[in-house]
Parts: structure tokens; C-alpha cells; sequence
């Protein structure tokens, strides 16, 4: 992250909470990386003893949100912060919610796979689930490293993956309807597959929103609700 972005002040141990707290989202983040990961690999694989796993490791991430969630209370009770530092620490709460949401959303998945893992299926949707799960892991990895570095112009690169995002779900949805109409006995399957495809969109739209955050804390600029448009023009002013 560039330290040049946080107020320094003279109490050292007030510069080491608000240190403490990003490097916790960053530690959570990796957290529900891995998560995310062993959902998908359990997916494609079809191995349910991986989905079970993430299934039960979800209470790490919950952990996680509520630890950061009661230290960000506490500086806000004891060090009443202001400008920038108030930012930081609401930009934390936020992207902790979301990270937190993001693990339901990869336990989700996982259960689908646990499900899925002893059906007949069409490999061709299965490939689709496949690679838009692949943008979404890069998307965010892309979105916890624009949180790291607070940078402005990585945020916004991952609102515009988004747009793609939002397309390969709706083509995922397309297929499964036309599957489904084919051949109405794999309703059951193909159900199971749009869940999976719609935690994964919106997994993409939580990435958004961490990096709404970044913008946030760095421009002062509340993006929430607008468009990519008046994004980088808010960006830009």
C-alpha cells in the first residue's frame, strides 16, 4: 500500500491499529481466495471431499469479519478518527462485509459441487462454469491487490471486468434455459448450475463494490450507484 496515503500521527500505536487492520483484510482476503479457489476446483473436478472442505472452513472467514468488524469499533470509540483515517476504517468495515459475502457466496458453489459431483452432466455447461469462475478468481485477486496499494486506476480496471463478467453469466443462462427445454429431465442438474453461475456474478459484483471503496477512501468520492462512466469522471474531476 502507499503509506503516503495514511496520516502519520505521534501516537505510534494509533498508526499500528490502523496498520493492523488493513493487513487483516489483506490476510481474510487471501483467506477467501483460497476458498473461492477449492470451490471451483471441487466443481470442475467433480470431487466432493474439497467442497465439504469449504463448507467447513467458512467459520474462518466469519471469524475473520467479526474480529476486524470489533477492532475497527474500537478505534472509532477511542481515537475518534477524522478525514482520511475515518475513510480507512469505513473502507475497511465495508470491504470486510463483502469479503464476508463473497465466502457464502464460495460455500455456495461448493455445496452445488458436493451435489453435483456424482451426476450425469453436459460437460459443455460445466466448461462455461469453468471459465467464468477463472475471470472471477483474477477479478478478485485484481480487486485485493487495488485494496493493497489503494490504487484509484486498478479499481476502476476491475469495474470494467465486470461488464464481462455480467455477459458470460447471462450466456451461461441462455444455455442452461435452451438445456433445460430440450431435455426437462436435467432440470434438477442444470438448476444446481445456475445457482453456481449466479454466486459466482455475484461474487464479481462484491469485487466492485471493494474497489467503490478504494475510490473512496483515496478521492473522498461516495461512486456507489453510478455508472462506469461517472466513475472515471468523478475520478478524473
Amino acid at each position: 500500500m502507499d503509506h503516503s496515503k495514511i496520516q502519520h500521527h505521534y501516537s505510534h500505536q494509533y498508526n499500528a491499529e490502523l496498520e493492523q487492520i488493513r493487513t487483516s483484510v489483506l490476510t481474510m482476503g487471501g483467506l477467501v481466495e483460497q476458498q473461492l479457489e477449492f470451490a471451483l476446483n471441487a466443481l470442475n473436478s467433480g470431487e466432493s471431499e474439497q467442497g465439504e472442505e469449504v463448507v467447513s472452513n467458512d467459520y474462518q472467514v466469519n471469524a475473520f469479519d467479526v474480529d476486524i468488524d470489533e477492532r475497527c469499533t474500537q478505534i472509532i470509540a477511542r481515537r475518534q478518527p477524522t478525514a482520511s483515517d475515518l475513510r480507512l476504517v469505513l473502507t475497511v468495515i465495508k470491504t470486510t462485509a463483502d469479503l464476508e459475502r463473497i465466502g457464502d457466496e464460495a460455500k455456495r458453489v461448493a455445496k452445488m459441487a458436493v451435489r453435483l459431483a456424482s451426476a450425469d452432466h453436459s460437460r459443455s455447461l460445466f466448461l462455461q462454469i469453468e471459465h467464468l469462475g477463472s475471470l472471477v478468481r483474477a477479478m478478485l485477486h485484481d480487486a485485493l491487490d487495488a485494496f493493497a496499494r489503494m490504487d484509484v486506476d486498478a479499481a476502476v480496471e476491475v469495474v470494467v471486468q465486470d461488464q464481462r463478467i455480467d455477459r458470460e453469466y447471462e450466456n451461461i443462462m441462455r444455455n442452461c434455459i435452451t438445456y433445460m427445454m430440450e431435455d426437462p429431465r436435467s432440470i434438477p442438474l442444470v438448476l444446481d448450475i445456475i445457482w453456481s453461475a449466479r454466486a459466482l456474478e455475484r461474487t464479481g459484483d462484491r469485487c466492485c463494490n471493494i474497489c467503490e471503496y478504494v475510490i473512496y477512501f483515496v478521492k473522498g468520492k461516495d461512486v456507489r450507484h453510478t455508472s462506469l462512466e461517472q466513475i472515471e469522471k468523478e475520478i478524473e474531476g
